[in-house]
């Protein structure tokens, strides 16, 4: 038994005992034999902690970090600034302990900072209605189809091939449990064409589900796509990059009935992937069938303001028929982490580092598309990324950026074979001017000594 195992051997037989079990093996009768695994694990011998240590430190040094690089890497996560008293409020005590609020009345100060986060989520999206946090992006959108699903029980659903892959892959994913169908509505010029919207509209379509700005960086015309799904009383659910709704149109005054998105923007570092949190927001008529836990103000009998978990529909635990969702653990501490981020920026900040990114962004832009072998993937007005094919095997160029100490960017033919040679550039208010022209810079000279070793033509 390991040293580090709290429970002796006299502790497991007392417990096991009690429940009237002879060894551990029986807590395990009801798997099937044929699947149970036998015999020992597979594990080299132990190291002493120095060892170990040594060898943890010689992995983690074979990663490159954002800060080892000038990066315009995004596609979904990307590198802002932290300010400090982000992790000086996360790792008090108080909120950085807790689990799960399920007794509100010894947790007032967590269910506080759920009402302020939910507070701030429909301020941004223009929805009256918002839940205390999901676990990060796609899983929101899955659970908006859910939602779909459950108000109008209608079989098909359209996504936009603008809508990140790693959603459109949990829609699919998930449509096999829904019962659902997923189509993908194709893209023009950048951005989701409405007349093909037109074409797959019938009233068997349950959802319209869209992103702002859509994956290639395009600002979509969400007002009209929206009008088109309305016209056969479909739902339509928003996928948003949180920082841009600072100066575009929120989502709720456009008619869509569903925002959620990726939280990692507001105050949540990459950290090699997570962990972050994802957003979910709503029209008010869609409140009983939302995921996850809504926190809500009232007075105690002495007329004092209080917090308490007005819904929760984690219901594994009495109702597993009708639960909305499985939502558990901390991961409100992430939600804590975005609503500092934006209580530090406040509504003028928050424009500001809009109108900022939309800045430079353009100027990047502009930059990149006067290299010789780098065109614009389309014209479409743009906030914080834009695409751009290259004339020459894009990851090739990505690796000679790369040994020069930049990163230019995301392939976006992983995803879009397409655009195979496409490249998806991200900004923050980390990059400036002087690291847009040395972008320009690496990248001019890497696409021409790309081509030049591949023997690729314009």
């Amino acid at each position: 038994m390991s040293s580090y195992t709290a429970a002796t051997e006299q502790d497991i037989e007392e417990m096991l005992a009690a429940i009237g079990c002879e060894s551990i093996d029986d807590l395990f009768e009801a798997i099937p034999d044929g699947v149970r695994f036998k015999g020992a694990l597979d594990l080299p011998a132990g190291k002493p902690e120095q060892e170990v240590y040594a060898e943890f430190a010689a992995l983690a040094a074979r990663n490159t970090s954002a800060d080892d690089e000038v990066s315009f890497l995004g596609a979904g996560m990307y590198d802002h600034y932290i300010p400090s008293l982000i992790d000086a409020l996360l790792t008090r005590a108080e909120f950085l302990t807790p689990y799960t609020p399920y007794q509100p009345e010894v947790s007032q100060g967590g269910l506080q900072v759920m009402f302020e986060y939910q507070t701030a989520m429909s301020e941004l999206t223009g929805l009256p209605v918002s839940n205390a946090s999901l676990y990060e992006g796609p899983s929101a959108v899955g659970a908006a189809a859910y939602l779909a699903k459950l108000a109008n029980g209608r079989p098909r659903h359209l996504v936009s091939r603008g809508v990140h892959p790693h959603s459109r892959e949990t829609l699919q994913t998930l449509a096999v449990g829904y019962g659902t169908t997923v189509e993908e509505i194709p893209l023009k010029d950048g951005i989701t064409d409405i007349e093909a919207l037109k074409e797959m509209m019938g009233d068997d379509v349950g959802v319209v589900i869209l992103q702002q700005p859509n994956f290639l960086g395009s600002v979509e015309d969400i007002r009209s796509l929206t009008a088109v799904a309305k016209e056969h009383d479909a739902l339509v659910v928003a996928s948003c990059d949180p920082i841009p709704l600072g100066i575009l149109e929120p989502p709720g005054e456009m008619g869509v009935d569903v925002a959620v998105g990726e939280g990692q923007t507001l105050g949540n570092r990459l950290d090699f992937g997570g962990p972050s949190f994802g957003f979910f927001a709503a029209a008010q008529e869609h409140i009983r069938r939302m995921p996850g836990r809504i926190a809500g103000e009232t007075r105690d009998v002495d007329g004092r303001r209080g917090w308490v978990l007005t819904l929760q529909t984690r219901e594994q635990h009495i109702r597993r028929e009708k639960a909305t969702s499985n939502i558990c653990t901390a991961q409100a501490l992430n939600a804590l982490a975005g609503v500092v981020y934006l209580g530090w920026l406040g509504k003028k900040g928050l424009v500001e580092l809009g109108e900022l990114l939309v800045r430079r962004t353009a100027y990047a832009r502009d930059q990149l598309n006067q290299i010789e072998g780098v065109t614009a993937l389309h014209d479409q007005p743009v906030v914080r990324e834009f695409a751009v094919q290259l004339d020459a095997p894009v990851e090739e160029v990505i690796r000679i950026c790369q040994d020069k100490g930049v990163n230019p960017g995301y392939a976006i033919g992983r995803d879009y074979p397409e655009f195979p040679n496409g490249l998806l550039v991200a900004l923050t208010e980390r990059r400036d001017k002087a690291q847009i022209d040395l972008l320009a810079k690496v990248l001019g000279e890497a696409v021409a000594q790309a081509r030049v070793e591949t023997g690729a033509t314009a």
